[in-house]
């Protein structure tokens, strides 16, 4: 049995616990170290209390990078560029990086965009990858088919509601308890970071891709999940796109065209994305919904490390939902 030695950096986040949790539990996985200078020497599960009993892991401030196979970078946006420019990275050592750093394509560095629906023989063969942002992930889902069918011929418009895990684990007064239960906002409507990566992947489906992508963000008062609904002018018939989409995602080891109008609890705690498809007049509604630290973040991770080491990709993340 194949046996990958991973480090992680940044090891205090939700992102990292969820990843703790999967690969605590991989059958191909040692986790060689858990790095966070500010808890160097405390027990992982000071932490991330939900692993008690499933790990005796300490976190650390070394660094053993040539004795592992793979680095999950989970620090904030803009600590791994910093990471890898500041360090000696061994050159057979595999990263993913779980920021924003790298996914925006440039001749500056060698980093695939982590989205096996998208880049999946890309992903196989790369030895650095970019993982997804959790809302580009979600909406990304939503119009692949149209895109590679060549059929997002006008503007498109997205509402998505995200849980307070997506803002991270430190406390702002968007994110702690008394401001988010019972309550939902807005935020950088037309203008969220992600926008970019999600125009980069259409483009690269549809050369020529012109059109506004109008995307309101939204606070939602639960704490994990992403909910999509996305609608733009489409001559296809509902059967038509139905097959469209079941055909363009028949290969996807996670993500499921379904017929029944779907709720966010069917995803949360697992690695899948569900999409559903509804037609009005000229309209072709569009659901889609993942776990933000799972396929939004952490699951995916580990589905891009699977490809990467010729594992079967749902290795590990065969998650059953927490619909009760």
């Amino acid at each position: 049995m194949t046996s990958i030695k991973a480090g992680i950096i940044g090891g205090a986040g939700y992102t990292a616990g969820e990843l703790l949790r999967i690969l605590i539990n991989h059958p191909n996985v040692e986790i060689s170290f858990v790095h966070s200078t500010s808890n160097a020497g405390n027990p992982i599960t000071d932490i991330h209390s939900g692993l008690i009993g499933e790990t005796n892991l300490f976190f650390t401030h070394e660094l053993t990078l040539t004795e592992i196979d793979v680095l999950f970078l989970c620090s904030a946006h803009g600590d791994s560029k910093k990471f890898l420019e500041s360090n000696a990275i061994p050159q057979k050592l595999r990263i993913i990086d779980l920021s924003t750093d790298y996914r925006a394509k440039s001749p500056k560095h060698d980093f695939v965009y982590g989205l096996p629906e998208l880049n999946r023989d890309e992903i196989r063969t790369s030895m650095r990858i970019a993982n997804p942002g959790c809302f580009a992930t979600a909406i990304q889902l939503a119009i692949f088919p149209l895109a590679a069918a060549g059929l997002l011929t006008d503007e498109i418009h997205v509402n998505a509601i995200t849980g307070s895990t997506g803002a991270g684990v430190k406390l702002s007064d968007t994110s702690h308890f008394s401001w988010r239960n019972n309550n939902i906002s807005i935020y950088k409507p037309f203008g969220h970071q992600h926008l970019q990566e999600i125009t980069q992947s259409l483009r690269q489906l549809q050369t020529g891709f012109n059109k506004s992508l109008n995307f309101i963000p939204v606070r939602g008062n639960f704490t994990r999940g992403i909910y999509v609904t996305a609608y733009t002018n489409c001559t296809l018939s509902l059967d038509e796109a139905k097959k469209l989409y079941t055909d363009f995602y028949t290969d996807a080891a996670f993500t499921f065209v379904t017929d029944k109008n779907p709720d966010l609890k069917q995803v949360v705690n697992t690695n899948k994305g569900l999409v559903y498809l509804e037609k009005h007049d000229d309209k072709l509604l569009i659901v889609s919904m993942i776990d933000n630290l799972l396929k939004g973040a952490s699951g995916q991770a580990v589905q891009n490390m699977n490809l990467m080491f010729g594992l079967d990709e749902r290795t590990g993340l065969t998650l059953k939902s927490v619909g009760f």
